[in-house]
């Protein structure tokens, strides 16, 4: 193993990807709590929402970030 080199990544790229890494997989494990309250359509809202999330943080960073 050797030691990762994380000083080229900038605090703005840092702070977007944890604020919709949080949001995706929040959303994700709210969705499969739903799932198992049997509250089937918040659940698939709920991973809706997630894949929403994620498309857009793809497209804020081929935006920003290419």
């Amino acid at each position: 193993m050797s030691v990762v080199d994380v000083s080229d990544v900038s605090a703005d790229l840092f702070i977007i990807a944890v604020v919709f890494i949080l949001l995706i997989f929040g959303l994700l494990s709210f969705g499969i709590l739903q799932m198992f309250q049997q509250r089937f359509r918040l659940g698939w809202y709920n991973f809706a929402g997630a894949l929403v999330s994620f498309i857009v943080l793809m497209i804020i960073l081929n935006i920003w970030y290419l």
